[in-house]
């Protein structure tokens, strides 16, 4: 199968978690009081996320995307 690249071209923001998860000792869920982490933020460019962090006062670092390898397939493969 060959997945799409479809809205993979956004760069995304993520906010650090600021408190550690914590289980319910009732039903065993993991769960946070912590709703930032819930929060992601897209946009166009680069640029556009770096100047939004500045903007607001947020520690950031900029992780960039790794070029995918692509491997040719072809459907007749699936039989030989």
């Amino acid at each position: 199968m060959q997945s799409g690249r479809a809205n993979t071209r956004k760069w995304v923001l993520e906010y650090e978690p600021e408190a550690a998860k914590a289980i319910d000792p009732l039903m065993g869920w993991s769960g946070s009081t912590d709703t930032s982490a819930q929060v992601r933020l897209k946009f166009d460019s680069k640029d556009e996320a770096v100047a939004y962090a500045t903007r607001n006062g947020l520690a950031y670092r900029v992780l960039e995307a790794k070029s995918p390898r692509i491997q040719p397939k072809s459907y007749a493969r699936n039989f030989t």
